[in-house]
């Protein structure tokens, strides 16, 4: 079991600052090009034969709405387009004469909707591939926070026995008859399930409460992790603003693939994909499927490389930086000043951040208030121009008790001296 001493759940500060480091390179303009171009031709599409009943109403309808805002959302959309395209470039499902092909045209189609086919099956088993190792990552890494015993064991096995039994109502679902539509809706409900589970495992809530009972060792941290990571101002917000406008993007220009290649069918035998439009639509499943995998393939090493939990210093040093509400206060020599501060919890952490304004000092003061501290007070105190301080704790009652503190120094970034024989640009 992994300890857990002094680490507190990631936050949005920190990984605002994580993600400064994973700057996606922008879509290709082709992207925005293509899309605009397939929105023309089913936009000409529809004006000559309006949208029918049922998966082309809905189609349509999907397109006038914004892509979800989860990035996980957008990725079983993306998934449900695929394989709803692949669905439609299988030959049952081809139009009578263009089966038939009865011409050299449709020859040359069913030649482009091979290649087409085998593009998205390649892009589907990435997708599928990245969610399955993102899926067992995440429980692996949660589970090195689990003591390794009997209650280990209980987490292992009803996940287990969980997700025999999603299967199974999947299969069962399709066995009925469900549409691909039908089958992806069930796949996000219990999605969603899973992360209601996880919040009541943190919370200790519903049918976790008696579980929790017996999961007696579990650090609160990680209960806390649980609760707050898909909050919808928590840390995964910051990666739905850095990261969902290219996968927006993608999810918008899938659908119009998805979209165009449903009318055509259904108007094939009135009106057959002009080769403008034929090479249009080439052309975007090229660009698309390349760009989606280039982001998959960008976001796994992002989430590969995210910690679930940071040092508390690192976290307070984040949230004070990105806190602009700093008082200043003149020390005379061999004066004090005295801050109180109070502390409503046990084991909160406190950073305390001070700097000279006429000084190199720049430090952060980490304090992890232990024990059963109800309504207490710290009191730091700063000891003339060569900044001393002291911390003394008193509870509600006035009585002095012990504090365990970690302070930490961390040096200044030396600037480097430029040679005398070279000019900056």
């Amino acid at each position: 079991m992994a300890s857990t001493e002094g680490i507190v759940p990631i936050t949005r500060a920190f990984l605002a600052s994580y993600y400064d480091t994973y700057q996606f390179p922008p879509l290709s303009n082709d992207v925005a090009r293509l899309s605009s171009e397939i929105r023309s031709f089913t936009a000409d599409l529809l004006h000559h034969s309006p949208a029918a009943q049922g998966e082309e109403r809905l189609l349509v309808s999907e397109l006038e709405s914004e892509p979800p805002h989860k990035v996980d959302e957008n990725m079983w959309k993306n998934r449900e387009h695929m394989e709803e395209i692949l669905f439609l470039l299988e030959k049952p499902h081809w139009p009578q004469t263009l089966r038939e092909q009865s011409s050299p045209d449709d020859a040359e189609l069913a030649t482009v909707i091979d290649r087409l086919r085998q593009k998205f099956q390649t892009s589907l088993k990435t997708l599928e591939s990245f969610q399955a190792k993102n899926s067992e990552r995440v429980f692996n890494t949660v589970m090195t926070y689990i003591p390794q015993d009997f209650r280990g064991r209980l987490i292992r096995q009803q996940r287990e026995r969980s997700e025999r039994n999603k299967q199974a109502e999947v299969e069962a679902l399709v066995s009925s008859g469900a549409t691909i539509r039908e089958r992806y809706a069930l796949l996000w409900n219990q999605q969603m399930e899973r992360r209601r589970l996880l919040a009541q495992l943190g919370s200790a809530t519903g049918v976790y409460k008696t579980l929790v009972k017996y999961l007696v060792g579990v650090p609160q941290v990680l209960l806390d992790f649980i609760c707050q990571i898909n909050d919808d101002d928590g840390p995964m917000e910051e990666q739905r603003q850095r990261y969902g406008p290219p996968l927006y993007s993608l999810t918008t220009m899938v659908l119009l693939i998805r979209l165009l290649i449903s009318l055509s069918w259904g108007r094939f035998e009135n009106r057959k994909l002009k080769k403008q439009e034929l090479a249009v639509l080439e052309e975007a499943v090229d660009v698309y499927t390349t760009e989606f995998e280039r982001f998959i393939t960008f976001i796994s090493e992002v989430f590969a490389n995210s910690p679930f939990f940071i040092p508390a210093e690192v976290a307070g040093a984040l949230e004070g930086r990105n806190n602009d509400d700093y008082q200043e206060a003149s020390v005379p020599a061999g004066k004090t000043h005295e801050v109180l501060l109070a502390v409503d919890a046990i084991n909160s952490y406190i950073a305390w951040d001070f700097s000279l304004v006429q000084g190199k000092i720049n430090l952060v003061l980490f304090l992890n208030v232990v024990g059963h501290i109800v309504n207490s007070i710290l009191r730091f105190m700063f000891v003339g121009q060569d900044i001393g301080f002291s911390v003394e704790y008193t509870n509600s009652s006035g009585e002095k008790s012990v504090l365990r503190f970690k302070v930490d120094c961390i040096p200044p970034v030396a600037e480097s001296v430029q040679p005398a024989n070279e000019v900056e640009e």
